[in-house]
């Protein structure tokens, strides 16, 4: 369902995880919108931002417009390198022209690295920029468990917020 004609709020979530790219490869790691020099890059058909893919499939997720993979799947050449915050811009994009208003986007980076601390408000500003609407961030580890916990890779978990226009 698409329409926007009930008026109320529509809540949707979206989660994607990425692997690290193999060892000595030349790949950069771009995560929540920024580059992380000196940490090694993930594999992806984009730039694989996991925070910018997770944010981009709650957007989809509560405007019940698809997916990533939908909207920008790996048969969509044009998308290849992509950088996370354009293809966010483009999903706020879709979300609009769809007939909803986004009240704001929470996404949650799980791995141990890279350290998102002292570069949240930074990360934070440049997702809300591509969104149009307020983005926060927050990071967790998962004491060891799976990919993540084993450091083969991060993931994120997005939760967005839109709203129908009248």
């Amino acid at each position: 369902m698409t329409s926007s004609s009930s008026g109320l709020p529509r809540v949707g979530v979206g989660t994607d995880v990425h692997a690290f790219a193999a060892e000595g490869s030349d790949r950069p790691m771009r995560v929540a919108g920024l580059d992380w020099p000196g940490e090694r890059g993930l594999e992806g058909h984009s730039d694989a931002d996991v925070v910018a893919h997770a944010c981009c499939d709650a957007l989809f997720s509560a405007a019940g417009i698809g997916d990533v993979g939908t909207q920008f799947g790996t048969s969509q050449p044009q998308w290849a390198g992509a950088a996370g915050v354009v293809l966010l811009a483009e999903a706020a994009r879709l979300v609009r022209a769809a007939g909803f208003e986004i009240g704001n986007v929470a996404v949650q980076l799980v791995g141990n690295r890279p350290r998102l601390g002292a570069r949240r408000a930074e990360a934070e500003t440049a997702l809300s920029a591509a969104c149009g609407a307020p983005v926060s961030l927050s990071a967790t580890t998962s004491d060891g468990l799976g990919l993540t916990g084993r450091g083969e890779g991060v993931a994120a978990i997005a939760t967005a917020l839109v709203v129908p226009r009248p």
